[in-house]
C-alpha cells in the first residue's frame, strides 16, 4: 500500500456557502465545483475549493440525520475527512482492514467520460475518517458524476500545499494513536517531545507516511499540570480532532500581508520577541522589521529555518485555525518558539509593571 499524499480534506460545516465565501474572499481559494441532491449526493451540499495543490471540500448536511449535521452538532465546524491518495483504493482498503482498521465505506467507483475515481473510507482518530482515493484519467475531475467541476481561472496561488495537520487527542490516547498509525497505516515516528511552559505541559509525537507527504502532529495534554490550550480544544470540540491545518507557502511575507488585507486575523506576537531573535536562530534571510510588523515567527532546526504564523480561529467554538508556514530547509515545527514567545511576553509585561499571562493557543504553535 503506497500512501502518496493528501488528496483533499473535507470539512463538515453548518453553512457550506458561508464557509466558502470566507475561504474564497479571505484566504484565496477558488470555487472549483459543487454537488448535491441533483448530482446524486443525497441530503448534502458540497463545495469544492482549491489553491495550489490544496483541495478542500465543504459539506453541509441538508437533514438532521446526515453525518455532516450530526458532526457539526457535536463538534462544530471542523475537518471530518482526511483523504489519502493511493494507487489502488480498493486494494488499500482491504489491506487496512487486514491490519486492523475499522471499515466505514466500502470501495465506490465514480466514472466519467475522461476519468475514473475509486474511493473507500476507514476510521482515523475520533470522528475523523480517512478516505482512500485512487484516480485515473483527467486530473481536473474530482468525483465524476457527483461533483461538477470547472477549470481554474488562473488566479494567484499564495498557498502551495498541506504541510501537516495537528491532531489533539484526549489524555492517555497519544501512545495508542501513534501505534495505530504505525501498525495500520505504516507511518513512522519522526519526532517526539514533552513541552512545559507557564505551568502547562503537553506531549507531542509526529508521524509521517513513508512518502513523506502526509504528516500528522499528534498532541496530548498533560493533565498533571495546569489546563491549557489543548484542554480547551478538547472541551469545546468534544473529543479528538484537527486543531489546526498547516499550509505551506513559498513566500510567507506576501501571503500574510495579502491575507491580512483581505480580513484574515492573525495571532499577535509581542514586539520583544524579535529583540533576541537573531541571537536565538542566527541571521534571518528576511527583513526583520517586516516580520515584526506582520508577527511572523522564526525558528531553526538542523536543516535550516522555518517561518510560521497562526490565524485566529474563524469558528464560533474557537477550535480549528490555520497555520501558514514557509520552510527554508527546516523539517520540524517550531517548538523553540513556545518558550521564546513566553519569555518575550514575560519581559514585555514585566516592563509594563504587570503580571505575565500564558501564551494563547495561536501564540504557541501546537
Amino acid at each position: 500500500m503506497d500512501i502518496r499524499g493528501i488528496d483533499h480534506i473535507e470539512l463538515f460545516v453548518g453553512d457550506a456557502r458561508q464557509a466558502a465565501f470566507y475561504f474564497d474572499r479571505a484566504v484565496g481559494f477558488q470555487l472549483r465545483g459543487q454537488g448535491g441532491p441533483e448530482t446524486g449526493l443525497a441530503d448534502q451540499r458540497s463545495l469544492l475549493l482549491s489553491q495550489g495543490d490544496v483541495r478542500m471540500v465543504l459539506t453541509t448536511g441538508l437533514t438532521a440525520e446526515h453525518p455532516a449535521s450530526r458532526y457539526v452538532q457535536r463538534h462544530g465546524d471542523g475537518v471530518a475527512v482526511v483523504a489519502l491518495e493511493v494507487d489502488d483504493a480498493a486494494g488499500a482498503y482491504a489491506e487496512l482492514l487486514r491490519r486492523g482498521a475499522v471499515g466505514v465505506t466500502p470501495p465506490t467507483t465514480y466514472t466519467g467520460a475522461d476519468a475514473e475515481v475509486v474511493t473507500a473510507e476507514v476510521g482515523g482518530f475520533g470522528d475523523v475518517l480517512h478516505r482512500l482515493v485512487s484516480r485515473r484519467g483527467d486530473a481536473d475531475e474530482f468525483l465524476p458524476g457527483a461533483v461538477e467541476t470547472t477549470p481554474p481561472d488562473g488566479g494567484g496561488k499564495l498557498l502551495a500545499e498541506i504541510d501537516h495537520l495537528a491532531v489533539c487527542v484526549p489524555p492517555g490516547q497519544l501512545a495508542g494513536t501513534v501505534g495505530h498509525y504505525r501498525d495500520v497505516f505504516g507511518f513512522a515516528e519522526i519526532f517526539a517531545e514533552h513541552v512545559e511552559v507557564a505551568g502547562q505541559a503537553m506531549n507531542s509525537t509526529v508521524v509521517q507516511s513513508p512518502s513523506g507527504r502526509v504528516t500528522l502532529v499528534l498532541l496530548e495534554p498533560d493533565r498533571s499540570r495546569r489546563p491549557g490550550q489543548l484542554d480547551a480544544f478538547l472541551d469545546r470540540h468534544v473529543g479528538a480532532g484537527v486543531q489546526h491545518l498547516g499550509l505551506r507557502t513559498d513566500d510567507i511575507v506576501t501571503a500574510v500581508a495579502t491575507l491580512a488585507e483581505r480580513g484574515v486575523r492573525f495571532a499577535g506576537t509581542p514586539a520583544s520577541y524579535y529583540d533576541a531573535l537573531e541571537a536565538r536562530v542566527g541571521p534571518v534571510d528576511a527583513p526583520l522589521e517586516r516580520l515584526r510588523d506582520l508577527g511572523v515567527l522564526v525558528d531553526r532546526d538542523h536543516g535550516g529555518q522555518l517561518l510560521q504564523i497562526f490565524t485566529e480561529s474563524m469558528h464560533v467554538r474557537r477550535t480549528l485555525f490555520l497555520e501558514l508556514i514557509e520552510r527554508r530547509g527546516a523539517r520540524t515545527f517550531g517548538s523553540g518558539n513556545i518558550r521564546a514567545l513566553y519569555e518575550a511576553k514575560e519581559r514585555e509585561l514585566a516592563a509594563a509593571g504587570t503580571t505575565v499571562a500564558a501564551p494563547t493557543p495561536q501564540e504557541v504553535r501546537a
